[in-house]
């Protein structure tokens, strides 16, 4: 199937909101950073949206879905009890940060969201929400309500969740107060704190909600300060701190969870993703105390923790661990953060480079007013896509060209996709 062929057919089946996304590629078959499309071999630099971090149809992860798959498919969870559900959660709860030693199943990212906003007001007695700009937490109403990142998530979805507002995330390329690193004295921080001064009583906020690294709004990565910052706010008024570990859980950012390698620990943690090496699956981890008191009824699910995605989720932790994928991610993304780090002084369209581990970004602007610059972003990645190599947009005008390759990407084809992104780059 050509991609042309494909676009008729997506177009005759799926609505816009699938069929006129970008780039729609066919894939007849994948294999650890390769796609097999047609008769072209296409390198995947964004890892199926960071979902494939032990690369696609890792040998072992198929193998133990394919043993699950002749014992038990499924098994709702509560009323009956899969060995490797079980499992799977005993090992989460060894490996995650602090004491988030309870574990809830989902089948997606958003449905994680929505359980943490569920559980964050049923444990307090709360009703209020405090997110990001820049934000992106999934496409449920729930997690649409705490999204910040496009007007575009929001529209014609209302009335949404009551109770969420929105404080400025701390993204040190475009400080709304005009500072830099070097000279930065966390007015972001200060803004929470007068939010809650004459916006929102923090006696009546539930939870705050922050990614370690937001995604979708453009790849930048907390403050470690501001984060700790955050840490005692919530400590003080009783909020609980909930992080979206969805796109950077599970190696991406050079340790297991973006929590470790940032050094703050979450209440509550929602995973996804590169859980399983693709199959559906999603967990809500935190404490004891606070999962403890989610009573029989209060939520539930009938998917959640399929059996066969979490010995896929089980064989991928011990992929992740036996090849040291986290420290894999974090030395090559340290390698290539310095390689790529000139760009902005060497191209006068690229304004920022930044991330952490192989969670990258490049973000790409207007040479006279810094503004985001989309049309050189979709430039880049169609002439990417042409060379042979897949990677996505991010950022509110899709200024921003993502990296995030499989953990295990061989070096050479890594390299080789940087070289292009520099070539390309450099003729715009």
């Amino acid at each position: 199937m050509t991609r042309d062929e494909a676009k008729t057919r997506i177009h005759r089946v799926m609505p816009p909101v699938v069929s006129e996304d970008w780039p729609n590629v066919p894939v007849d078959r994948a294999e650890g950073p390769w796609l097999e499309s047609g008769d072209r071999r296409i390198a995947d630099m964004m890892a199926g949206f960071a979902v494939v971090n032990a690369g696609h149809n890792h040998p072992g992860v198929i193998a133990a879905a394919r043993e699950q798959m002749d014992r038990v498919v499924h098994a709702p969870a509560g009323v009956m009890v899969a060995e490797p559900q079980l499992a799977l959660a005993e090992a989460l709860a060894r490996i995650l940060p602090g004491d988030l030693d309870t574990v809830w199943f989902g089948n997606s990212g958003a449905e994680a969201i929505d359980a943490a906003l569920k559980l964050a007001r049923y444990s307090t007695g709360r009703f209020r929400f405090v997110s990001f700009y820049g934000s992106f937490h999934g496409r449920t109403l729930g997690a649409t309500a705490v999204t910040g990142s496009r007007a575009g998530h929001r529209r014609g979805y209302g009335p949404l969740l009551p109770g969420v507002s929105f404080v400025p995330y701390p993204n040190c390329f475009r400080c709304p107060w005009g500072r830099r690193a070097r000279d930065c004295s966390l007015e972001c921080l200060d803004a929470v704190s007068e939010h809650f001064a004459r916006v929102v009583p923090p006696e009546e906020v539930a939870a705050i909600i922050i990614e370690p690294v937001q995604g979708e709004g453009g790849f930048i990565p907390v403050p470690t300060k501001f984060l700790d910052g955050l840490r005692r706010m919530c400590d003080e008024h009783g909020i609980l701190l909930i992080f979206d570990e969805i796109q950077t859980g599970f190696g991406r950012t050079g340790r297991m969870f973006a929590a470790d390698t940032l050094g703050v620990k979450p209440d509550l943690i929602c995973l996804a993703k590169a859980m399983a090496s693709g199959f559906p699956i999603s967990a809500l981890a935190g404490p004891r105390s606070i999962m403890g008191g989610w009573a029989v009824g209060a939520h539930g699910t009938t998917f959640g923790g399929n059996a066969i995605s979490a010995a896929a989720g089980l064989a991928t932790l011990e992929v992740l661990e036996a090849e040291e994928l986290p420290a894999r991610a974090a030395a090559l993304g340290a390698r290539v953060l310095e390689k790529v780090g000139s760009w902005p002084e060497r191209f006068a369209r690229v304004g920022d480079v930044r991330g952490l581990g192989l969670m990258i970004g490049i973000e790409y602007v207007e040479p006279e007013t810094g503004a985001p610059d989309g049309e050189a972003a979709r430039i880049v990645l169609e002439g990417a896509l042409e060379r042979g190599f897949l990677f996505v947009p991010a950022g509110a005008e899709g200024q921003v060209v993502r990296l995030t390759p499989p953990l295990n990407v061989p070096e050479d084809l890594l390299w080789e996709a940087v070289d292009v992104l520099e070539d390309l780059t450099s003729g715009i």
